[in-house]
This record gives C-alpha cells, structure tokens and sequence, in this order.
C-alpha cells in the first residue's frame, strides 16, 4: 500500500466509542434463531397435544393412573423429538456462518491499526488492498488502480473500476459496498454507512416485512384436526349421556365416551405430518441439502416455476478464458476434443499473462493466468524470471493497464497491455478500418456470451519510461474471450424440471447478450425475446402478466424488480422456488414460495432468507429436492389412507358394542396399544417408501390440491369399513360359538383384537404402492416393513402370553382351534383391501 494510503489520520478512540454506542454495531440485520422456551412453547401449544394431555388428566382422576402415565409419555415423547428436530435444524443453520469475524484496516489516532469490522463507524477512514472485503460502506478519498467485485449486490460477474471523488456527491463509482470483494488495488475511503444502514443491510431490512405463511398442508392439517377433534368430543359426550341414561352407569358411560374420543381423536395426523417432514429434512441433509424450513420438503413436490439467478446458480462465479483471436487464427479452449494452442497465438496468450499481476485476485487475471500456466506449459512463453520495471494502471479515461518487464537477455524493456477493445485498438494507433473489423469480431464474441479484452505489446529502450501508455509504439496481438463457465450438472438438471413440468426462467443483473448465451448453454427456453429491467420498470401489473407466459430471461433487473417478478408469477398461480446467492437475492427468496440459497458461496443474508441450503452449491441437488418433494407427498396420501382405513374399525369397535347391548369390547388400553405401536411405525414404512416409477416424469400436482381430498378419504373410508364389517361379523360368531361362561367374553376379545392388528398389518403392506406402479414392491418387503410386522407379532405374543398383561387388556385365551379365525380373516381383508385399491386416486 502506498506511503499516501498509509497516512495518519482519521477518528479518536474515543469519538469512535461515542459513535458506536450512538449507531450500534457495524453487523447485518438477519434473524435471530428461537429460543429454547420459544421452540418449547410453539410445540407445546399443538391443539391435538393439548387435547392430549386433557384426556391424560380426566384418566388421572379417574384413577386410570397406567392408562394415563402411558398417554401421558407418549405425548410427551413426541413433543421431545419435534423439539430435538427442530432444534437440529436451528443448529445447521448456525454452522453455515463464518467462523471468525471479520477484520478492518483502520486510522485511528494517528494509527494505523486492525479493529473488528463489527466496531467500524460512521467517519472512520478504512485502508483497502488486494483481497479484502469491504467491510463498510465507504467514500472513497484516493484510489490505486481499484476494482471491486460486486456481484453479490448487482449480480454483475465482472469486477467495477472504481475512482476517487475529492468532492461530496461522486457517484457509485467513488463509492465502495460494504461485503463486496477488492479485486486489484488499494484505495483509503471513509466510512459513511455501516450494519443496517449500508446498502447490503438495507436489503436485509426489506425482508422483515415478508412474512412466509403457513403452507397449504400444514393449514389443510390444521382444519382436519379440529374439525374431527371437535366432532370425536360431541360424539363421545353424547355416548357417555345415551349409556348412562340407558343403563345407569355413569362411570361406565364416561369410560365408554372416553374410548370413543380416543378412537376418533386424529391425534396421528400431527405425529404422521412432522415425521415424515421430519425424515424428509434428514435425507436431505445427506444429499448436501438444509431445511432451514421443513415444511417447504413438503412443498417442493408443487413446484411449477424455478427461478434462478445466473451468477453463482447456473455459473460457476468464476471466469474462464474461452477464446482467442487473432487476425489470422482463433482458438476455443471449450472444444469436446481440445487441442493444442496453435503457435500464432502463444504471443497473445503470452503478453496476456504479462499484463496481469502475479500474484492476482482480479477473476479475469486469475483465469488468464491458470490458461497460460496450462496452454503454454513446456514452452519458451512463461517468464517467471523476467522483473517488473513499472505498470500504468487502469484509469476512467483508458480502460487499459499495461506494465513494463525487464529480460535477462534483452537490453529494451518489454511493455504488456491489455483492456477494453477500443482502448486498446487507440493505443495501437489502428486505422478505420482495422479497427471497424477487430469491433466486428468483438461483437461476435460478446454476442456468445463473452468478455472480450484486447492485448498488445510493445518495446521500449532501456532508460525513463514515458508518462503514459500513449507514448509507447503498440502493436495489436489480438482478443481474449472470457466467460463465466455454466456449471457442467446444470444442463442435465434442466432437462429434469423440463421432464417433471418445471419451468425454469432466469433473472440476472447480467448484459441481456450474456444472459441468452448462458442461458442456451443451459438449456433454458432462449427463443423468445429477453426482458431487461428498463422495459419492466415501463410495464404496468397487466402487461408484465401477459409478458410472464412467454418470457424466461430477464436481465438486468434490479433487487426489487426480482422481488416484484415472484409475485407477479404467484399471482398467476405458479408455486414459485427461488435459487440465488447474493444479498440482492434475499427478499425474493424469502417471499418466494420456496427460497433456496446457496451455501458455499452464498451470503449469510440469503441463506437467512432460504428455506433450503444447498450446502454443497451444487444444482443438481435442487433437482433432488424437488424428487423428495414429491415422494414426501405421495407418501404421506398413503399414510393418510391408512390412518382413515384403521380409524373406522378402532371407532365402530369402540361405538357399535354400545349401541347392540354389548359389553365394551375395546378399552382405552387396546386403543393406545394401536397408538403407539402400530400408528408411528406405519408411518415409518410409509415415509421409507421410493418414489413411485415415472413420477418425476408427471406434471407438478395442482396447487390448491388437497392432501385430504376426496379420492384418499373415500379409500380409506372403503378399506376402513369393510374391515370394520368383517370384525364385528367374527365378534358376534365368536360370541355365539365360544361355550358359555365368564370366560367367554375375554375370549371374544381377544380374537377380536388379534384380527384387528393382523388386518392392520395386511393394510400396510397393500398400500405401500399405488398409483403408478402397484405390486412388484410388495413382493419385497423394505427392512421398516419387516421390522414392524416383527414388533407387532412380539406384542401380540406378549399381550396373550404374559398374564399380568393380558389381565390388563381383559382378554382370555380361547381354543387354539378358533386362531384360525383371525388369520383367515386377515387374509379375506387383504383381498378387500386390493379390491378397493383398484379405485383411482388422483395426485399420487
């Protein structure tokens, strides 16, 4: 840095403290994770776990005290794992961020010094060099030959040159952002915003008025709850009334209602939803993939519209030399079989690299360096050991550098430049017509999508080198082509959303002739015409709309207009996912439907923003969400279907016996026992299940589709009450074949009962698969169906077995001749069970 950068000067220690206390701290205004309590309370606050723990104390003052310390633990066990989960989740999160805080380079005191960035201030005067971070907003004073990469805020992949401005008012070109990376240069600025205040916290600011509601299953999920639960509580009151005013026993009526309660109560419902989003979130994180949000696993399967953002989400945010041109010959370093670089253009590449700095942080230089390392190894053209004599920096009136070198063998001095085109084709001092057809080609090479920089060379005597770049006798090598390559997964990935009816539009801050090549080498639909960020600021609601249909490239928009783009598109009907990683993609990440940030590169604000993190920035991963998504969903109709077809025979077990003047043949012990063995681990299998075949090639299902819609009630109903048939046939028979006496009933029961679970595990297994591809699955049993059917069959043994246990569930064990009943049964429900299957149900 410069002896003039390195000045003393700037605030006091304590002006600086006096300000900070008045300011606050220079950080960013992201969200705060929850509180342990908050996380504890919102998971306790669940209705159906309130209405849980109110039917644990009613058994708690009736004296049922095993029956209640068994709900009881059960409820307190499942608010235990969405507390662990989402904690979890809150966790990951917090260990994306950056480890170390940031540094500054400060004059304070007549000091220079390196203070926290946190603790920088309005008037502080900041030292910048080659590889810092801006770590504030800042004017700047004086200025070496600056570039800074600000892509994070304009999504711009090129680095700005940036200008002093001695005087107030200089314009974004003296001014340097707090985030943005210092790509070649130094420069001294004083600090004029900092934290919330800087244009990077701004942007964060804008995302605290966008609240993400509820998504549609989580609200379909509440409404069925408590449309049930309210129902199951004026039906088990009323049973209560009708068997204590029919019979007299008041005690026995409120067991009787309390049983019915617990049939009907959905309590499954909350359990089945958190579980499977819950291992959802999980498998994702192996894939590379956070769920800062779980429900949005749920909602990726209902995905119509991707938007995605081309620095850093389709590219690699990372410039590669694609081309060069000479008058006579050209090279692209992209070809399927590369070759080698012909001897007419060493010299270019040669004087490239020479007018780049060594040691280079500038994306342009670095690329240009790594092509020569690789194209010209093993050659005369790499001249590690030549000196550097001087360099004429970059300036607003000549968009060229060049910097003068020293030979071992040669008296003259040797100058390489490079630049803009036509800064470079006036320093050769070209005529009109060389120079109209070296811009012809400049065109062509921008047209694909490239950066195009000029190089020369010239040779100077040895002795005082002139005061500008002007005075040396230039001559023309040729053009350098650059690019941001498109990542290698992102064509592929593409072409899969393509399949899975996906749309896929891009928004960049980008030239609209990079945006379509980019987004040709994507794969993306470049037919119809771009739409920039000056037409879209002239289009009212309608005519953007109208334009929507057809239109998926949008270039040089600006935050708000990206922001302004997803809701257009929801408002049409889309449900939008929304991939970035810079800070000017935050609020549309966050009113997107589904937000998805990337977490290598991307900023904290963003990832902030996201409901996903792809941990790895890999794009494909989207791709993989997006079968999770689906699977989630289909998997969950399944489960859905279960629930409602096992609930039907639990109730009409529960009601029917009442209502026919027989004992009750199930208590709340049977009920519970259904609960917290047969119930969660259905829901494991379930969860376990594959995506059905072809589904990634079917059409996102509808947006306003429900997840209880009448084709999965109607099967579950089906299944449900031809089973309950089946029961209450086997019951009565049982009743009227077994001998007589006191043992009978609890003989009944227990054939009842055992039916019952063998019948549940026949429902399992035939609705693992259905939809596209029914059967072949089922003859391969998944480890979590094997598991299941083997705990199911220990409880049963143990409930038949162990007499304390059986005495509890009021059971006795009939002649081993009548267990022939229950397993055929079960067999004659499984029949049953394929029958209805058949049945169409639509959005699996």
């Amino acid at each position: 840095m410069t002896d003039a950068l390195a000045s003393p000067a700037g605030l006091t220690q304590a002006q600086a403290r006096q300000r900070l206390a008045i300011d606050g701290a220079n950080e960013l205004p992201v969200s705060k994770p929850r509180s342990l309590l908050r996380l504890a309370r919102e998971i306790a606050s669940e209705p159906m776990f309130l209405l849980l723990m109110a039917c644990g104390l009613i058994y708690l003052g009736l004296g049922s005290r095993r029956e209640a310390l068994m709900l009881l633990g059960f409820v307190f066990l499942v608010m235990a794992t969405s507390f662990v989960q989402q904690r979890r989740s809150e966790r990951s999160l917090e260990a994306l961020r950056e480890l170390s805080d940031p540094q500054a380079l400060v004059e304070r005191d007549g000091q220079v010094q390196r203070i926290a960035a946190r603790e920088l201030v309005v008037g502080d005067l900041v030292l910048l060099a080659e590889g810092d971070r801006v770590p504030a907003d800042l004017q700047l004073g004086e200025v070496a030959n600056l570039s800074v990469d600000e892509s994070l805020l304009t999504g711009e992949s090129a680095p700005v040159p940036k200008q002093s401005a001695p005087l107030a008012g200089g314009g974004t070109s003296s001014q340097a952002f707090a985030g943005c990376l210092v790509t070649q240069g130094t420069a001294r600025g004083s600090v004029i915003a900092t934290g919330a205040r800087s244009a990077l916290g701004r942007i964060g600011q804008s995302l605290a008025g966008i609240v993400a509601p509820p998504t549609p299953i989580q609200q379909e999920t509440r409404q069925v709850v408590k449309r049930v639960a309210l129902f199951g509580l004026a039906l088990a009151a009323l049973l209560a009334l009708a068997y204590g005013l029919a019979r007299g026993e008041w005690l026995q009526g409120l067991l009787a209602g309390l049983t019915l309660a617990m049939a009907i109560l959905p309590e499954e419902l909350p359990v089945v939803l958190s579980l499977f989003l819950s291992l959802g979130a999980w498998r994702l994180a192996r894939e590379k993939v956070l769920a800062r949000q779980i429900p949005a696993v749920e909602l990726l399967g209902a995905t119509t519209l991707l938007c995605v953002d081309k620095t850093g989400t389709l590219t690699a945010n990372r410039m590669a030399l694609r081309r060069l041109w000479s008058a006579d010959h050209g090279h692209d370093t992209a070809q399927a079989r590369p070759s080698p670089l012909p001897e007419a253009l060493h010299g270019l590449l040669e004087y490239a690299v020479l007018a780049c700095h060594r040691r280079a942080f500038d994306p342009m230089e670095t690329a240009i360096t790594e092509a020569g390392q690789r194209l010209l190894a093993g050659t005369e053209h790499l001249h590690a050991d030549w000196t550097l004599i001087d360099d004429y920096p970059l300036s607003p009136d000549l968009l060229a550098m060049s910097r003068v070198w020293r030979s071992p063998d040669l008296a003259a001095q040797l100058i390489a430049a490079k630049g803009a085109p036509e800064a470079i084709i006036d320093l050769c001092h070209l005529g009109a017509d060389q120079g109209a057809s070296i811009s012809t080609q400049v065109q062509a090479m921008a047209a694909d999508g490239l950066r195009v920089l000029g190089v020369a060379w010239a040779r100077f005597p040895a002795g005082d080198l002139p005061d500008q770049q002007h005075d040396f006798n230039f001559e023309f090598l040729g053009l350098l082509g650059l690019e941001d390559p498109v990542r290698p997964d992102v064509p592929q990935a593409i072409a899969e959303c393509r399949a899975a009816g996906i749309r896929v539009v891009m928004m960049t801050g980008d030239h609209p002739a990079t945006a379509v090549s980019v987004a040709r080498q994507a794969g993306l639909d470049a037919e119809a015409p771009a739409l920039t960020g000056v037409e879209l600021a002239t289009l009212d609601d309608a005519e953007l709309a109208r334009r929507l249909g057809s239109t998926h490239i949008f270039c040089r928009v600006q935050p708000e207009q990206k922001l302004r783009l997803v809701r257009a598109f929801q408002a049409r009907g889309e449900v939008v996912a929304m991939t970035g990683d810079g800070v000017n993609d935050a609020p549309a990440l966050k009113a997107a439907d589904i937000g998805v940030a990337m977490g290598a590169r991307g900023t904290e604000v963003a990832r902030q923003a996201a409901a996903l993190v792809l941990l790895n920035d890999d794009f494909a991963s989207l791709v993989t969400a997006v079968r999770y998504g689906r699977r989630v969903f289909a998997n969950l109709r399944k489960a859905i279907v279960f629930v409602v077809a096992v609930h039907v025979p639990i109730v009409g077990l529960s009601l029917m016996p009442v209502l026919l003047g027989w004992p009750l043949l199930l208590m709340p012990v049977h009920i519970l026992c259904l609960q917290l063995i047969i119930d969660p681990a259905c829901s494991v299998v379930f969860e376990a299940e594959g995506l059905e075949p072809e589904a990634m090639k079917a059409p996102p299902r509808r947006p306003d589709q429900r997840l209880f819609d009448r084709a999965v009630v109607a099967r579950g109903l089906l299944q449900g009450v031809g089973l309950l048939v089946m029961l209450l046939g086997l019951h009565a028979a049982a009743r009227a074949w077994l001998p007589d006496g006191p043992e009978r009933e609890g003989m009944a029961r227990a054939l009842s009962f055992v039916a019952l679970v063998l019948s549940n595990l026949a429902l399992i297994r035939t609705n693992r698969t259905w939809g596209f591809a029914a059967g072949p699955a089922q003859l391969k049993p998944s480890p979590q169906a094997a598991w299941v059917a083997a705990g199911t069959l220990a409880m049963l043994v143990a409930v038949l077995w162990i007499p304390m246990v059986r005495h509890l569930f009021g059971f006795e064990l009939p002649p081993p001749a009548t267990w022939l009943a229950p397993a055929g049964l079960a067999v004659l429900a499984m029949l049953w069970f394929k029958a209805v299957k058949r049945l169409p149900a639509r959005g699996h």
